[in-house]
């Protein structure tokens, strides 16, 4: 009798949780995008926006909440209601900003995995006038010079700046930080010259490497990306166990309800697996990934540990 019970109560639990997501949602769905529009995280969440209307059966409005690398949407998402109508797309920067300076989340303890949707390699890039064409003679050159190269990112504790803290912990060089107002701003400088290098996102840096107005001498990411597949990445040139991506996903509240996390992981799912949409990502440098809400969930912490190590070892503050 009680495994009889036991069974019957087994087979309609996935009957009901089916129900509940079936009908949710019930009205609207706000999707935060924790960046300015106009960005890459904007261009994504938007080109999104209409297939999650189609497969949610809801209107999905993209409400940018830009501000402090990401921070302040972030601490928005935190304080949503858990029942699914309010969901995130943020960026690995969702966990940098809470290792430098006291924010109101905890992105482990306060905030849902829903999905990695997709990782994008920074690309050391260097000034064509640079005498450097691989991670080596960079090395080399930085050894021979400390403290005379310059590298660009667009703020302190932006994944690319996590880049080059890690390249120089890694490498045992000296170079100069020079923190801008964006990445727009240090890419003009990089081509200008007035800086050296820059371990630049894929999606901005991309178009320039392609037009020969910066040098591509290696990757990041653990492996060679799609989109420069005879890039070397920094581990196989010398430094064993690098390995950084820059990342997008989508988070909801604390506790957010299990039916609506399991509703929107499918929803994403079913668009990141259609050849095209994987096709136009990859055209921004974007690889996709399509993960289960659990292994996001590991993901991050995983990232919290690197990231947090590399701003501990780097001394790393906020000014």
């Amino acid at each position: 009798m009680k495994r009889r019970h036991f069974l019957a109560t087994g087979l309609a639990a996935p009957v009901i949780g089916t129900a509940r997501a079936q009908t949710f949602p019930t009205r609207p769905v706000r999707l935060i995008v924790t960046w300015p529009p106009g960005g890459t995280t904007d261009i994504l969440a938007r080109q999104l926006q209409p297939q999650l209307t189609t497969a949610l059966g809801q209107p999905v409005i993209v409400e940018n909440r830009g501000g402090a690398s990401g921070a302040i949407g972030a601490a928005e998402l935190a304080r949503a209601p858990a029942d699914g109508h309010v969901f995130g797309l943020v960026t690995s920067t969702v966990i940098s900003a809470t290792l430098l300076s006291r924010q109101p989340y905890d992105p482990l303890r306060d905030l849902t995995p829903i999905m990695l949707l997709a990782r994008v390699a920074n690309i050391l890039v260097v000034h064509p006038s640079l005498p450097v064409h691989s991670v080596g003679d960079l090395i080399t050159l930085a050894r021979a010079r400390p403290g005379a190269l310059t590298f660009g990112s667009p703020g302190i504790g932006s994944a690319v700046h996590i880049s080059g803290e890690m390249f120089k912990l890694a490498a045992g060089v000296d170079m100069v930080h020079a923190p801008y107002r964006g990445g727009g701003p240090a890419l003009a400088d990089l081509m200008s010259g007035h800086i050296q290098l820059m371990f630049g996102n894929a999606s901005s840096t991309l178009p320039y490497v392609r037009d020969g107005q910066l040098r591509a001498i290696s990757v990041t990411s653990a492996q060679r990306a799609a989109y420069l597949p005879n890039i070397p990445t920094i581990a196989e040139s010398g430094l064993p166990g690098f390995a950084i991506d820059e990342w997008y996903g989508c988070l909801g509240p604390a506790a957010m309800a299990p039916h609506a996390v399991e509703r929107i992981n499918a929803a994403l799912m079913g668009i990141i697996s259609q050849p095209a949409e994987r096709a136009r990502l990859l055209e921004m440098g974007a690889e996709v990934v399509g993960s289960s809400p659990a292994e996001f969930g590991r993901f991050m912490a995983e990232d919290v540990a690197k990231i947090g190590q590399v701003v501990r070892d780097a001394r790393i503050r906020m000014d």
